[in-house]
């Protein structure tokens, strides 16, 4: 459902297993065939056992009337923890994935071998590079047609997730939106208002017409009034000096999932706020993506970030890292390492 990469900055305290999105280069060095890491996170035993036959896989979720989850992780990963211990570790969330779902795990950076949806043999790291893996933890629902009918990219809090599981399980992704089904089951405390800037674009957006006016990289918050987690991006993470002074250097425009206003997308497409959440697939708020003049939508941000990927995912635009290095998980290794040298602690967490 997006098909673009999506990623994430903190002044940082290096964890040894620097994050979600990080320790990959090394952790891949040390990997054996069918082996993990020091930081491996024991998947529930509910998981699935699988030869990695995906074609299979759907076919015995299809035949037990649930759909294949793929969950793919990383050792050393602090979001796949959270993911198992406070999502799959509470028990209603885990029935409700069970009743929906077959769920296998694959190791992002592993080696085992994998037959994909086409029946081509790969690998797991070659697999997650293919479907576009860029973080960990990552989603994918398939259907019995081998197509990714939900994905969710990153860490949903449980409530959230809780209700993902439910839209997709239950095949409503053809109905309602996902935000919509969302806020009749579980309405979130929040303030309630969008935290716009002066200085933003303003909607009506003309996107297409920001990106040939301002050589800056464009910024696009997709969010809701009722999100809590949209609080906690503006009002901390964004509010910091250094994630300031980053942000001064995009043009950002604030795209209400749930809104008329008119939008003309990046791409030149007239649509509204609304269509265009839907359309790009967008079930997390806030989601940040990114877009530059010279390369479209380069990288996209879901699920619930703290201030050291946001930031790094601003860096990782601005300085055009993203056209050397495509995978986020290597950049985020190596800017987490020099922070380190520089003695700047880094906390994934914080």
């Amino acid at each position: 459902m997006n098909p673009v990469r999506s990623f994430t900055f903190i002044p940082v305290v290096v964890l040894v297993a620097l994050s979600a999105w990080s320790a990959a280069p090394a952790q891949e060095a040390r990997l054996d065939p069918g082996m993990v890491n020091p930081g491996w996170v024991e998947p529930p035993p509910w998981f699935h056992e699988s030869f990695l036959d995906i074609r299979e896989d759907v076919q015995e979720a299809t035949d037990a009337g649930r759909r294949l989850m793929l969950y793919f992780y990383q050792d050393g990963c602090p979001y796949c923890e959270k993911l198992v211990r406070d999502n799959f570790g509470q028990r209603d969330i885990a029935d409700l994935t069970r009743r929906h779902f077959n769920v296998i795990a694959i190791n992002m950076w592993g080696d085992r071998e994998v037959t994909d949806m086409a029946g081509h043999d790969t690998t797991e790291k070659d697999f997650a590079r293919d479907l576009n893996v860029q973080f960990t933890p990552t989603l994918l629902m398939f259907n019995e047609e081998f197509q990714v009918v939900g994905r969710i990219n990153g860490y949903f809090e449980p409530h959230r997730f809780r209700a993902a599981l439910s839209w997709i399980g239950e095949r409503r992704e053809d109905d309602i939106s996902f935000q919509a089904y969302f806020e009749q089951l579980s309405p979130e405390p929040a303030t309630g208002v969008l935290h716009a800037r002066d200085g933003w674009l303003q909607p009506p957006h003309d996107l297409a017409a920001a990106l040939k006016e301002d050589d800056r990289p464009l910024l696009v918050l997709f969010e809701q009034t009722q999100c809590s987690a949209c609080d906690e991006l503006h009002l901390d993470i964004l509010a910091r000096p250094d994630s300031e002074a980053l942000l001064a250097r995009f043009q950002v425009a604030q795209i209400d999932v749930a809104g008329r206003d008119r939008v003309i997308t990046p791409e030149g497409e007239q649509t509204s706020a609304a269509a265009w959440a839907r359309d790009s697939g967008v079930l997390y708020t806030p989601t940040l993506a990114f877009h530059t003049a010279e390369d479209g939508e380069v990288i996209r941000a879901e699920g619930y970030l703290r201030t050291f990927h946001v930031q790094s995912l601003m860096e990782y635009v601005l300085t055009g890292a993203y056209r050397d290095e495509p995978e986020l998980q290597r950049y985020l290794d190596r800017r987490a390492q020099s922070l380190y040298e520089q003695g700047i602690e880094v906390d994934l967490m914080d």
